[in-house]
């Protein structure tokens, strides 16, 4: 597939970079990102979705494997090899970032075949839009999934009246004490970041605070900090690939789709 040229975004101004940060010996399910069942490595879906952005400009999966640069460059997209002792991925996010020139980079997961592209498209514009913002991420409501909103893999987020995080958790929150009062919530979270790259370069330099290691939940660093998180609420529900499982979900998905 041949890369498309994208000098300027839809809005006129500099378009954003996307990195794809992707490992290759993942926790849960080892070798994910090279799994192609499908017909494509998993890796090479959330490229597509990112290429269909009106929003991107340069595409960069960041990894520390020989074997997926090897792979990506195989499908025309651009790879970069990073350190292999980053402990998360905007991490491996941020290395990319270091050396690009570009203001707003979105960190998009490699195990995410079924993006919206318009969530990238969103994310961009949030920034754009809301300069006192350093970072940017997707909530879309779980009002009729309560199966969800129950399920500790799940990341759940609460915001305030101006569309800013004000805590993210793998538990059920807000409790549904008063059900009347409950419109609007409970918001899932899609671990799709937009940053200004200044903004990411403080982020990846601080250390992980005691909120982020008790939920395992990165952007606890960011609000344990005071760094204000734009959430762009949208319908753009999208789950990873974390096992097995979910790898046959999306599978049967696909050959729904493609019949």
């Amino acid at each position: 597939m041949p890369r498309r040229n994208t000098p300027a975004s839809s809005s006129g101004t500099s378009p954003a970079l996307v990195v794809i940060p992707a490992r290759l010996e993942s926790t849960r399910l080892p070798r994910k990102a090279l799994l192609a069942e499908s017909g494509k490595p998993l890796v090479q879906h959330a490229w597509e979705a990112a290429r269909r952005a009106r929003e991107a400009g340069r595409i960069v999966v960041a990894t520390d494997s020989d074997e997926i640069a090897r792979a990506v460059r195989g499908f025309g997209g651009e790879a970069v090899l990073t350190e292999a002792r980053h402990a998360t991925g905007s991490d491996r996010v941020a290395e990319v970032a270091r050396f690009s020139p570009e203001e707003i980079v979105v960190n998009l997961q490699g195990d995410w075949p079924d993006l919206d592209p318009e969530a990238i498209d969103s994310l961009v514009g949030a920034l754009r839009e809301d300069r006192e913002c350093g970072i940017a991420t997707i909530a879309y409501p779980l009002d009729d999934r309560p199966d969800l909103f129950a399920d500790a893999s799940q990341v759940k987020v609460v915001c305030d009246r101006n569309r800013r995080a004000l805590y993210f958790s793998r538990a059920p929150v807000p409790y549904p004490r008063n059900v009347q009062s409950a419109e609007g919530f409970p918001l899932g979270h899609a671990g799709i970041y937009g940053f200004r790259r200044r903004t990411l370069l403080e982020f990846a330099a601080l250390e992980p605070t005691p909120l982020e290691r008790l939920e395992g939940l990165e952007q606890l660093r960011a609000l344990e900090n005071g760094m204000p998180i734009r959430l762009v609420i949208g319908p753009y529900a999208c789950r990873g690939i974390d096992t097995r499982e979910d790898y046959e979900v999306f599978l049967r998905r696909m050959r729904a789709r493609s019949s």
